[in-house]
C-alpha cells in the first residue's frame, strides 16, 4: 500500500467525526472499508495512530501529528485542482503582448487595468516593439497578441481594428510655428526635427512624407520614447511629430501642440494574432477585451 489522498481523507474524517460509522456515513463508504484503510495506514507508517474505546476514537500523539500534516496535504491537493480549473476557464494564465509606443502611451494602461480588475490571476506581460517587428514576431509565434500602427505586410496573421490616433506637431513656445493652430507638413521641413528612432513606423512615415514632397527630413536627433521627444523639443533642440493622445499625457510647459493638416496624420492602430482559434483561454479573453467597444 502507498500513502494516498483517500486514506488520509478517511483518517481525518474519523478523527473529526469521532467514530468509524459516522466517518463512513460522511464519506459515503462502508464502515468495514474505512476500518481496513485505517489499519493499512497504521501498518504503512509503522505507528499506532488511533485509540479505540467504547466512547469512540481519538488520535495518539502520532495520529495528532498526522492529522495536521494530512489536512495540509489535502488542502494543497485541492488547491492544485482549483488552480488547474482556473487555467481551463481562463481565470488564471498568462498573456504575452507586444505593442508599439503609441498604443502603450495612449490606450493600454487603462485597458490592462480594467482587464486585471476582472481577471486578477492572469499575468499580462507587455513588451514595446516597433510595428514591423510586432507583425513579424506574431507571425513567428513569439507572442500571443500584437498591437501596431496599420501598415502593408505579407505576414500570415489575423488582424482586427483597435483604435485611431492623430499626429500633431510639437514645437517650442518661441518657435516661428508656435503661433499657428494648423500647419501643413511641407511648412515644417525647413526646421530641424527630433524624431523617434529608426525602425519605428512614425520615423518611416515622416521620412516617406518628406520624400513624397521631394524634400528630406532634417533630423537633428533620434530618441527612443515620446517622453524624450517632448523633453528635447522643450529644450529648443528641434520640433517633433507624435500622436496627440500621447502628447497630452506630458506636461508641455515650454512647448505647444499644433494641429497637422495632412490626411496621413490620421492613423489606424490594429491588433494582430497568429490564429485566434489557437489562443489560450487567457489570451482569448484579453483579445476580446481589447476589441470590445472603447471605454
Amino acid at each position: 500500500m502507498k500513502l494516498d489522498p483517500v486514506s488520509l481523507r478517511l483518517f481525518v474524517s474519523v478523527i473529526e467525526e469521532g467514530t468509524i460509522a459516522a466517518a463512513a456515513k460522511r464519506e459515503h463508504i462502508a464502515a468495514a472499508a474505512v476500518s481496513k484503510r485505517l489499519s493499512e495506514l497504521e501498518e504503512l507508517l509503522g505507528s499506532k495512530l488511533l485509540i479505540r474505546t467504547n466512547k469512540g476514537i481519538s488520535p495518539t500523539d502520532a495520529g495528532l501529528s498526522l492529522l495536521y500534516m494530512a489536512r495540509s496535504a489535502l488542502n494543497n491537493l485541492n488547491e492544485i485542482v482549483i488552480q488547474m480549473r482556473e487555467y481551463s476557464n481562463g481565470r488564471r494564465g498568462s498573456v504575452h503582448v507586444l505593442a508599439n509606443i503609441s498604443a502603450i502611451t495612449q490606450f493600454l494602461p487603462g485597458l490592462i487595468n480594467s482587464f486585471l480588475d476582472t481577471y486578477p490571476l492572469i499575468n499580462v506581460s507587455l513588451e514595446e516593439k516597433p510595428s514591423l517587428g510586432i507583425i513579424q514576431a506574431i507571425g513567428d509565434n513569439f507572442a500571443d497578441i500584437g498591437i501596431f500602427t496599420n501598415l502593408p505586410h505579407g505576414v500570415d496573421i489575423e488582424v482586427f481594428p483597435f483604435r485611431e490616433d492623430r499626429l500633431v506637431l510639437i514645437v517650442p513656445l518661441l518657435h516661428p510655428l508656435a503661433n499657428r493652430t494648423l500647419v501643413r507638413f511641407h511648412e515644417t521641413l525647413d526646421y530641424q526635427y527630433i524624431a523617434l528612432r529608426s525602425g519605428t513606423h512614425l520615423n518611416f512615415q515622416l521620412i516617406k512624407a518628406a520624400n513624397d514632397l521631394g524634400r528630406s527630413l532634417r533630423l537633428r536627433m533620434e530618441v527612443s520614447s515620446y517622453d524624450s521627444l517632448c523633453l528635447m523639443v522643450q529644450a529648443n533642440l528641434g520640433i517633433g511629430i507624435m500622436p496627440k493622445g500621447s502628447a497630452l499625457i506630458y506636461q508641455l510647459d515650454h512647448a505647444k501642440i499644433v494641429e497637422l493638416d495632412e490626411s496621413w496624420a490620421s492613423r489606424e492602430l490594429s491588433i494582430c494574432v497568429r490564429s485566434r482559434q489557437s489562443l489560450s483561454v487567457a489570451a482569448s479573453l484579453f483579445l476580446d477585451h481589447l476589441i470590445g467597444p472603447p471605454n
